[in-house]
């Protein structure tokens, strides 16, 4: 007979400095790895802190969203109006991305303006 393996231990919370930083790294990451670095982040802190699952679920919904624009302005490029979309696209993700950051800064949540909500 065989012993059940023993119960998984509980995430260990996250301290508020490292909140912070991972918050403000979901956002950052978002402008230098895409979609990539906030998930990356959500799938590592999103059982050990709300503050940082908030952010990079934020991060990484409009990290998506500017990815179906990067998608769509690709496929324009056909008729020459693509590369504005694209550049649309990058302009708004180095924005968009940077407010996230100061506002995980200052301890703020932060609600993207133009992001479809792929995860809750």
């Amino acid at each position: 007979m065989t012993t059940p393996p023993p119960p998984a231990a509980a995430p260990q919370p996250v301290s508020p400095s490292d909140e912070k930083t991972w918050s403000i790294l979901s956002h950052v990451g978002g402008i230098i790895l895409n979609w990539v670095g906030p998930l990356i982040v959500f799938l590592i802190y999103k059982d050990r802190s709300p503050v940082i699952r908030q952010h990079s679920v934020a991060a990484l919904n409009f990290q998506l969203t500017i990815l179906i624009g990067y998608i769509i302005g690709w496929i324009l490029t056909v008729i020459f109006i693509g590369v504005l979309v694209v550049l649309a696209a990058s302009v708004l993700s180095i924005i968009f991305g940077i407010m996230g950051a100061l506002a995980a800064n200052e301890g703020r949540a932060y609600k993207y303006p133009i992001a479809i909500p792929f995860v809750k």
